[in-house]
């Protein structure tokens, strides 16, 4: 059986800490290869019935990434609508999106009638093609913060508009939008917490039934 010693457990959870969701980023481009590392992760990922789900789309045209935005506009706009009060001001005063300076953007899509791994553990459970997407982009999260990277993940969006700017095919479902380049800083306090947004709980509550 593999062991793995306390080095790296600190190590591992050193990481873990810096995964922080990122969305302030530098322009420098990203070198090919070194993404590809990181993408190779969505190899060694779970997924129900080995069904490998997850399905990504470069956003790289400006045509594309300006449609993107002005969804991401629309949606944070409509959003902002929803607070009143303080929590409006802090709100807008939040930075939710590197989409305006990520180098690599992402569309990642969950394709709900994919005939791999022959609906073994979705039956009853559909969505679990979508948290497997989840889970594939959680290690490649990890894989691009070991290799200094960071990513933002833009979850204000209308889904179905952004399937139709970047004509997709309809079984296919959004499950996020990535940022993807060199973050600006290195601390690993996330910005809603620094900002006062919310607080991280202290202590997890396992409940037993």
């Amino acid at each position: 059986m593999r062991e793995f010693s306390p080095a790296f457990q600190e190590e591992l959870e050193a990481l873990m800490r810096w995964r922080r969701d990122v969305r302030r980023f530098r322009s420098d481009p990203v070198d090919e290869a070194l993404l590809a590392e990181a993408f190779g992760a969505f190899s060694l990922a779970p997924s129900v019935g080995l069904s490998e789900p997850w399905r990504l789309v470069r956003v790289e045209s400006d045509a594309a990434r300006t449609a993107a935005y002005k969804n991401f506009e629309a949606a944070n706009a409509k959003a902002l609508g929803g607070y009143s009060g303080d929590k409006a001001k802090t709100y807008a005063g939040l930075k939710l999106s590197g989409m305006k300076e990520a180098p690599v953007q992402l569309a990642v899509f969950s394709d709900e009638e994919t005939q791999k791994g022959a609906g073994l553990g979705r039956q009853t459970m559909p969505e679990m093609l979508r948290y497997s997407v989840v889970s594939a982009l959680m290690l490649v999260w990890l894989a691009l913060r070991a290799r200094g990277l960071g990513l933002g993940w833009v979850s204000i969006l209308d889904p179905k508009q952004l399937a139709r700017d970047l004509d997709v095919p309809q079984d296919w479902t959004l499950v996020a939008y990535l940022c993807i380049g060199w973050p600006e800083d290195s601390g690993e306090t996330p910005e809603l917490e620094t900002l006062g947004w919310e607080d991280r709980a202290d202590e997890l509550e396992i409940l037993q039934r």
